[in-house]
This record gives C-alpha cells, structure tokens and sequence, in this order.
C-alpha cells in the first residue's frame, strides 16, 4: 500500500467501517444476508455524506483474516477506502496513520471500540461514537432533502408565476 499525504489545514475522518457496520442496525441486517452488500450501502452512504462534510472521509475496513491481502487503497466519489492487509487491523492501520499525520491537524475517527477511542484521544485527535456518526448522517440527509425540495418550490413557484401569467394573457387573447 503507498503511503498517503496529509495536508496541514484539511480535517480527516477516519471511520472503522465493520466497527460501523456491526453498531448501524440496517447495516447490521443486512450484513446477515450478505457482507459485500453492507459494505457498498456504507461507502454509498459515506459517498452522500462527504458532500455535506469539510473532512475528509478515509474508510477503513480490515482485511485481518484475509489470506495474502496486501492492501489496497483507493478512492470513489470523494472519499478513500482502505482495505487493510493480512494480519492489520482496522485499528492498526487508523493508529499508525495518526502516528504519520501527528497533531498538527484535525483529525477524527468514528467507531465505538473503546481501545480505539483511547488511542485517538492520546493522540490529539478526537474520536465520535458510531452512533454519533450515525446521527451526524441522518441530519445531513434531513438537510441536503430540505434544501432540495426548497430548491425545487423555489423553482415550481417561479415557473408557475411565469406560467400563470402566461396562461392569462392566453385567457385574455381567446376572449
């Protein structure tokens, strides 16, 4: 795995994705029917999410008991997602990327292990439970809807105004 940059004035969110998984109930569920299935709802709700955030969202999933993994990192729509390598933990990997950014930046990380959140803390960072990040998201959903069908009256009350004045002038000439 290439080792990331940092940027000095930009705030990072680290999120454990199983961590996250396990403590979300929809995902949760639906991690039952299929892992792969809950993985892709978390980074497609992540994706959301990042739009409406000013960190940076690196997800993290480990892939500890994956035989030969070596690690991949990429990113999609504006986030980062990183599969771990065998034998590195979620935790691990979130612990040593502290060590590299150190606490000069602001930094977050999202999961409800309680070792985890120690670790952060001692770091300089800050840590936000899963069910806080879960509470972050669904606010964020409440806003972006708001502002989008605020968006769209705006528009239907122009265009009707419009419309309206168009279909009297319309009235008026057929009389």
């Amino acid at each position: 795995m290439h080792n990331r940059r940092y940027e000095k004035n930009k705030n990072y969110l680290f999120i454990d994705g199983y961590n996250i998984i396990n403590f979300w109930e929809p995902l949760n569920k639906l991690k039952e029917i299929s892992f792969e299935e809950a993985r892709n709802e978390l980074i497609n709700i992540l994706i959301e999410f990042s739009h409406t955030t000013s960190e940076k969202i690196i997800l993290v999933f480990d892939a500890y008991l994956v035989k030969g993994s070596s690690g991949k990192i990429y990113s999609k729509d504006g986030i980062d997602i990183v599969f771990t390598k065998e034998n590195e933990s979620a935790d691990h990997y979130i612990e040593r990327e502290l060590d590299r950014i150190g606490r000069l930046r602001n930094v977050r990380v999202a999961s409800s292990d309680s070792t985890v959140q120690s670790i952060i803390l001692s770091r300089g960072g800050s840590r936000t439970s899963a069910r806080e990040l879960e509470i972050e998201v669904i606010n964020s959903k409440k806003v972006t809807e708001n502002f989008r069908r605020k968006l769209k009256r705006d528009k239907v009350n122009s265009l009707d105004k419009n419309n309206l004045k168009k279909l009297k002038d319309f009235k008026d000439y057929l009389r």
